[in-house]
């Protein structure tokens, strides 16, 4: 096969939440996400930004202001060579549906839904109606431009673009998805559909999903959160708001497609390309839930750190991350037991996996304990339910 080279180049962005003030720190990031992706392009010998596509929530509350700040920055970042996309959600409608429609239309010149032919690939966008949910015409809308597309070629890929995750596909589509274009889209396998709402992060293997066709989270530029609920802070993690990723996406004229997460923050790509090569060939598809029978398992080290101090009747648990040769750690499991080996506490915290730079040790605090002997046994999993083949374990005094 042919080296890959190019024929078509687009950002993906979600979930940016432009606020009413004009120096936003969310306005900021897209700015900076904008020069940084036009930078990448102009260094390769395809040097192109074809389309930007924002995949709903832009603004935060569908207020004119917000509208307006949004339509600067593009206006002011994006080239004349770069097509727009926009598709409303359930922020855009936080003033009402209504409003925010006559806004849209008159700030942006731009249609709810989009069904357009760039460089030979076809790209549709659904907006939602009531908040997040598709009903008519949406659905008849996607199921005609889907016909219309597969009608042209079997072989190319098709990109879909709606707010939220199609349920049951990449991660945060348990608490943040919809279903109901589901059976549509499942008979077109060479979609590649994507989709936010979640602020699930793009650094997360588990967003990009392939099972009837390819599903793609596209992150935030605002916040993170989290699909996973036995968390101690709930689904929002720590450092939450140390959040700005999208994804860049190139095709080649063979139609095979690559998937680059870029974090903001840093300035720097992921360490990985997601590949997809036979976009309408699920037997090809490399993303799927058979991931979850991976033999990879993190494990610690000799000399992981761990430490155990308490003042007033706090109890502050210190350790270093375990170590895993593939992905990186999801979370960890630290379980106390009193002198008799009964589980007295059970704790569950992320490793902070979603920040391009993990953090080097992680603590959790414990209060309430009885006086007496305890000991603490953390252990690490991965993505895929694999959980470490050691564990870290202490043993402490409550005095």
């Amino acid at each position: 096969m042919s080296a890959f080279t190019p024929k078509i180049r687009f950002v993906v962005m979600s979930d940016i939440h432009t606020k009413p003030e004009k120096d936003c720190i969310e306005l900021a990031r897209l700015k900076k996400g904008l020069q940084d992706a036009y930078a990448y392009a102009e260094k390769c010998e395809y040097p192109k930004i074809d389309a930007f596509f924002a995949v709903g929530d832009f603004a935060n509350h569908g207020e004119e202001e917000e509208m307006l700040h949004f339509k600067e920055v593009l206006d002011a970042e994006l080239k004349p060579e770069t097509d727009v996309t926009l598709s409303l959600a359930s922020h855009e409608y936080a003033a009402g549906e209504d409003t925010a429609k006559e806004r849209f239309a008159r700030i942006f010149e731009l249609p709810y839904d989009v069904h357009k032919v760039i460089k030979g690939f076809h790209f549709i966008s659904v907006s939602t109606t009531r908040g997040c949910r598709f009903d008519e015409p949406q659905v008849t809308f996607a199921e005609d431009a889907l016909k219309e597309a597969a009608a042209d070629s079997q072989e190319k890929p098709i990109f879909f673009f709606q707010h939220p995750h199609i349920s049951g596909t990449v991660y945060g589509s348990i608490n943040w998805g919809e279903d109901t274009l589901y059976p549509v889209l499942m008979n077109y396998p060479q979609v590649i559909d994507f989709s936010g709402h979640s602020h699930a992060p793009i650094n997360d293997p588990r967003s990009i999903h392939q099972e009837h066709f390819t599903s793609l989270g596209t992150g935030s530029l605002s916040y993170f959160e989290l699909d996973e609920f036995d968390k101690v802070y709930g689904t929002v993690p720590p450092d939450a708001k140390e959040c700005a990723q999208f994804l860049i996406v190139e095709a080649d004229e063979n139609n095979r497609v690559r998937v680059l997460p870029f974090d903001i923050l840093t300035g720097k790509f992921f360490p990985y390309v997601w590949a997809i090569d036979t976009p309408g060939e699920p037997s090809s598809f490399r993303y799927t839930d058979k991931r979850y029978k991976t033999a990879v398992r993190p494990h610690f080290r000799k000399d992981t750190p761990l430490t155990i101090k308490q003042k007033d009747g706090v109890v502050t648990i210190t350790f270093g991350q375990a170590d895993i040769a593939e992905d990186r750690v999801n979370d960890y499991k630290i379980v106390i037991r009193d002198g008799d080996g009964k589980i007295v506490r059970q704790i569950s915290i992320w490793s902070g996996y979603y920040l391009y730079t993990m953090p080097e040790t992680l603590s959790v605090t414990v209060s309430s304990l009885p006086k007496g002997s305890y000991r603490a046994e953390i252990t690490a999993k991965g993505f895929w339910r694999n959980t470490s083949d050691n564990a870290l374990k202490a043993e402490f005094i409550v005095k």
